[in-house]
């Protein structure tokens, strides 16, 4: 296994708070002592790394969450292979009153965070789905926040569910930008999302599909080909609109005008 090269893949996500996300295998490796200009939330999917944060000896393993803080000097080492993944927020995302929380609890024993972490590392892989993203980095952020500075579930303003629909509407084919709508709504984007998902009984990014599919349906009928009516309504490409369309319909949007609709 100390032969394995390492196996790293990094890319910038078209999310806002996200700066990089990092997916890497090693064998073996240490990193010297740095910081980076932004929070670091890492995940180990298997094997052990040690480092030091401000001086205090700490271990990042699969069954925990690690959040190092921006700024902050840190170190990092395993003897033995390790896989790991990281996501790069904005310093915006936690905040810079919560640096000294996390640099005191650096270590978050929370199975509910650590799959949420896990299911936002999904969707981006995909590299397709930004509002479902953003909607899953908005509940990894209160989390955190929630362990760096307990505090009460803010409760939406009446109508905000609604007020989301009507802008996502508006915007078709385009997606709103969560922290976007949040912000112009005057709500924490987690409590939006929750409370969209409450009143109409799926996600933000659920009902923005289903109303690009629809779209794109349209288009078939008007004759356009599938990559055309893909684009047109608001799908990444051909091959992310046969994905939804087939999970829908059960066949591709190829097939769907001349199998009678």
């Amino acid at each position: 296994m100390t032969g394995i090269r390492p196996d790293i893949t990094a890319w910038h996500p078209s999310v806002a708070g996200i700066q990089e996300v990092f997916h890497a295998r090693f064998s073996t490796h240490a990193y010297p002592s740095h910081t980076h200009d932004n929070w670091t939330l890492l995940i180990v999917d298997d094997g052990l790394v040690r480092y030091d944060l401000d001086r205090h000896d700490h271990g990042a393993t699969s069954d925990a969450v690690t959040l190092l803080p921006p700024g902050v000097p840190h170190d990092g080492r395993s003897r033995r292979p390790f896989r790991k993944r990281v996501l790069y927020l904005d310093r915006t995302v936690l905040g810079e009153q919560l640096v000294g929380a996390a640099v005191d609890h650096p270590t978050l024993a929370d199975p509910l965070l650590r799959t949420r972490i896990h299911q936002l590392h999904q969707v981006l892989t995909t590299r397709a789905e930004d509002l479902e993203a953003a909607s899953r980095l908005a509940f990894v952020a209160e989390r955190l926040a929630r362990h760096l500075r307990p505090a009460r579930r803010e409760r939406p303003r009446p109508g905000a569910a609604h007020r989301l629909r009507e802008l996502l509407d508006a915007r078709l084919p385009e997606a709103v930008p969560l922290d976007e709508a949040a912000a112009s709504l005057g709500v924490h984007p987690a409590s939006l999302v929750r409370a969209f998902s409450r009143e109409f009984g799926i996600p933000p990014h659920r009902y923005l599909t289903g109303r690009r599919l629809e779209l794109a349906r349209g288009f078939l009928l008007d004759g356009l080909p599938p990559a055309q009516a893909a684009t047109r309504a608001g799908f990444y490409d051909q091959a992310h609109l046969t994905r939804h369309f087939t999970r829908l319909l059960g066949i591709g949007p190829g097939r769907y005008v001349g199998s009678g609709g």
